[in-house]
């Protein structure tokens, strides 16, 4: 293995719970064991072929019936071209029912997470098309241009949110560039949804925004939590889940780690939460 293919193996080691569902698992009863529930996402995405669709489909089913089994605090997050959106709405929209369906059996959550800026109308759709259990939420990204009135429409439609910045390549047309930009827009969106929406998770790593969403928090009766990524910054989510806080960590697994990987470098990029991640001791 060239010497990059060691880094991205060590850096992915970090991030991500292993190849395999019991993999996934093993992690995620770790993590309620320190009072973490897991957010637990198959990685793959842009899945053109269909037999290889409905096998997501089938793990993704699976996971479901362990995190039933093991009676763990833990929920899904799919990404929509994971169940062929890059094929079309409705067949995409058609295996989401599905999984909610199941969800709905086992009382599991589920997330539909966003990707790249071209699926974000049709999975907008999706979500809204087949997510009437209430069981159900979407991810929203707070580097689009376009997010908050996105989220003013979704809050419109009772609509549950994870809200993350961002990490895939857009044009500067489309997203914000700057991080100041970025977490200023984080701040809009995190504003309406306290004055507007009664559940919501706020997904990030930025301890300003934390706290600043922590003492808005405190001053109203509404369901949120926050969300963090497997590896970044555990140790704190741990102090908040010990603080009383609601705290998830979004937990990937599965052999398409690379991918992964690099747009979790293109995130942190410049920042010490990465170079930190390496040598924080997993919890």
């Amino acid at each position: 293995m060239s010497l990059n293919g060691i880094i991205e193996k060590a850096v992915a080691g970090r991030w991500i719970a292993g190849e395999s569902i019991d993999d996934a698992i093993s992690r995620a009863v770790k993590l309620n064991g320190i009072n973490l529930s897991a957010i637990i996402n198959y990685l793959g995405e842009d899945i053109t072929d269909r037999k290889e669709i409905s096998e997501t489909v089938d793990i993704y089913s699976r996971v479901m019936d362990k995190i039933s089994e093991a009676g763990l605090n833990a929920s899904i997050a799919v990404k929509p071209t994971q169940l062929g959106l890059s094929i079309g709405l409705d067949h995409a929209t058609r295996n989401y029912r599905l999984l909610l369906r199941k969800a709905a059996e086992r009382k599991i959550f589920v997330w539909l997470d966003m990707e790249s800026h071209g699926f974000l109308e049709d999975t907008v759709r999706m979500y809204l098309g087949a997510a009437g259990s209430g069981n159900a939420g979407i991810c929203i990204q707070s580097y689009l241009r376009e997010s908050l009135d996105e989220v003013k429409f979704l809050v419109g439609k009772k609509a549950t949110i994870r809200l993350v910045k961002g990490a895939y390549r857009e044009d500067a047309m489309i997203a914000y560039k700057s991080r100041e930009e970025i977490s200023s827009s984080y701040r809009r969106i995190l504003d309406y949804l306290f004055l507007h929406s009664q559940r919501f998770m706020i997904a990030t790593h930025d301890r300003g925004i934390i706290e600043y969403a922590r003492s808005k928090k405190r001053r109203r009766l509404q369901a949120v939590s926050f969300g963090m990524l497997n590896g970044i910054m555990n140790r704190y989510a741990v102090g908040l889940a010990a603080e009383g806080e609601n705290v998830s960590v979004y937990l990937p697994f599965g052999g398409e780690w690379v991918s992964y990987g690099y747009r979790r470098l293109r995130e942190f990029k410049n920042s010490v939460l990465l170079a930190r991640s390496l040598f924080e001791p997993q919890s």
